[in-house]
């Protein structure tokens, strides 16, 4: 069965429309999106070594019993999950310091074929130690968010029965949201056309996003 589920699914990616399989009791479900993170070694931030199906159920189960509950992002669309870190997720960030500055790399970077690469800014897994995680932000898109920025991609046809989509996991020491990265909030503010949400930067906000960025780095 599951074979044939897989091979349902690739077939799909090869004809350009993608997919969401999950069950449909599940508020939130897994976006391809967030897939790189479970299957992309060359994933940029928080990887994760469990398996996606499993790791949903979890999330769902977080918030049906009441543990975790949604929290407002940086739009309406967006919305937070703020969970135990149950699979042993390293951090996806660290710190700057005098010791591992040197040990900073960039190359560009795009997310996918459609994007414009932008330049990033990481550690690599070997060169410094990740911290370990103590919490999962489990960042959720609605189903009406996800369908447009698909069509805007070029990539409609996407099969989503549930209302919120699972789009980005973050490994983090706080139960709260983090700034998201500089050159994340540019490329919103760029539009769905360029593969950002169409959100119009906010000064405040991109300052509290580079104050917290020009000490930290993610991983790769």
């Amino acid at each position: 069965m599951m074979l044939r589920l897989a091979t349902y699914r690739k077939e799909l990616l090869r004809t350009g429309h993608n997919i969401i399989m999950s069950s449909s009791a599940h508020t939130f479900v897994m976006d391809d999106f967030a897939m790189r993170q479970f299957d992309d070694p060359n994933y940029t931030g928080t990887r994760i070594k469990f398996d996606p199906s499993e790791f949903e159920a979890k999330v769902n189960e977080f918030y049906t019993s009441g543990e975790a509950t949604l929290k407002d992002g940086y739009a309406p669309f967006c919305k937070h999950l703020f969970i135990p870190n149950f699979c042993g997720v390293k951090c996806g960030y660290a710190r700057i310091t005098a010791d591992n500055r040197s040990l900073l790399q960039t190359e560009y970077e795009a997310r996918s074929e459609k994007e414009l690469p932008v330049l990033v800014r990481f550690f690599k897994t070997e060169d410094v130690t990740a911290p370990d995680a103590t919490h999962l932000d489990i960042i959720l898109y609605s189903k009406e968010q996800i369908i447009k920025e698909n069509e805007a991609m070029g990539n409609p046809g996407k099969i989503m029965s549930a209302p919120w989509g699972i789009i980005s996991v973050k490994g983090q020491t706080k139960d709260y949201e983090l700034p998201m990265q500089p050159i994340t909030m540019l490329r919103n503010a760029l539009g769905r056309d360029e593969g950002g949400s169409g959100v119009k930067l906010e000064r405040e906000k991109y300052s509290e996003s580079v104050n917290f960025w020009k000490e930290h780095a993610s991983f790769k």
